[in-house]
C-alpha cells in the first residue's frame, strides 16, 4: 500500500529522487511550451522508449498505470469533435498523457522514503508559518502513492459488482470504494503510529 515503486529493478532506480524531481518539472513544463501534435508525439515516443528502457515487465506496468486516463481521453475528444477543433484535442490528450507517463515512470524508480526526504526540504520555508515540514512531506507522498491504488481499488470494486449484476454499477460503487478508502487510511494511519508517527 505504501508505495509503487516497480519490483523491477531499472537504470533509473539509481538515479538520486532530487534529479529525477527536478528534470519532472522540467519536463512537464516543456510540455505546455509545445503546441505541435507532431512535437508531442514525438516526446510520448521518447518516454515511451523509457519505459521499454526498463524491460517488457516494466513498460506494461508502466501502461497498465495509464489506464485510468481514459474517460478523461474520451471527454476531451468528445469535447473537442463537438467545437469543431479536433487539433487541440489531441494536443491536449498527448500532453496529458505525455505528463502523466513521466510522474508515474518518476514514482515507478523512486523509493517513498526518498520522496518523503526531498518533500521535506522543500517544504522547510513553511516552517516560519507553524507547518511541521516532515508531516507536510509524508502528506504529499501519501497522496502521489494513494491516488493510483484508489483508482485500482475503484476498478475492482466495479468489476466485482458487473460479476454480480448485469447493470452498469454507476454510482452503487461509491458507498464501498468511500468505505475502501478510510479502511486503507485507518490501516496507514495503524502503521504510521507502530513505527513512531509522522513526526
Amino acid at each position: 500500500m505504501l508505495t509503487l515503486t516497480s519490483p523491477v529493478e531499472t537504470w533509473a532506480h539509481r538515479v538520486r529522487a532530487g534529479v529525477k524531481l527536478a528534470l519532472l518539472a522540467v519536463a512537464t513544463t516543456g510540455l505546455f511550451v509545445l503546441g505541435s501534435p507532431l512535437a508531442l508525439a514525438a516526446v510520448l515516443g521518447v518516454i515511451v522508449g523509457l519505459y521499454l528502457s526498463g524491460g517488457t515487465d516494466f513498460a506494461i506496468a508502466g501502461l497498465r498505470l495509464l489506464r485510468p486516463l481514459w474517460p478523461f481521453v474520451l471527454i476531451v475528444a468528445l469535447w473537442h469533435l463537438w467545437t469543431g477543433n479536433p487539433v487541440g484535442g489531441l494536443v491536449v490528450i498527448l500532453r496529458m498523457l505525455a505528463a502523466v507517463g513521466l510522474a508515474n515512470f518518476v514514482t515507478m524508480t523512486t523509493r517513498l522514503s526518498d520522496m518523503v526526504t526531498i518533500f521535506q526540504r522543500l517544504a522547510r520555508p513553511l516552517q516560519v508559518f507553524g507547518l511541521p515540514p516532515r508531516r507536510l512531506a509524508l502528506a504529499f507522498a501519501l497522496v502521489i502513492r494513494f491516488l493510483p491504488v484508489m483508482l485500482d481499488r475503484m476498478e475492482q470494486i466495479g468489476a466485482s459488482w458487473r460479476a454480480r449484476s448485469p447493470r452498469r454499477p454507476g454510482w452503487r460503487v461509491l458507498v464501498p470504494a468511500t468505505l475502501a478508502a478510510l479502511d486503507d487510511a485507518d490501516r496507514v494511519a495503524e502503521a504510521l503510529r507502530a513505527r513512531g508517527g509522522a513526526g
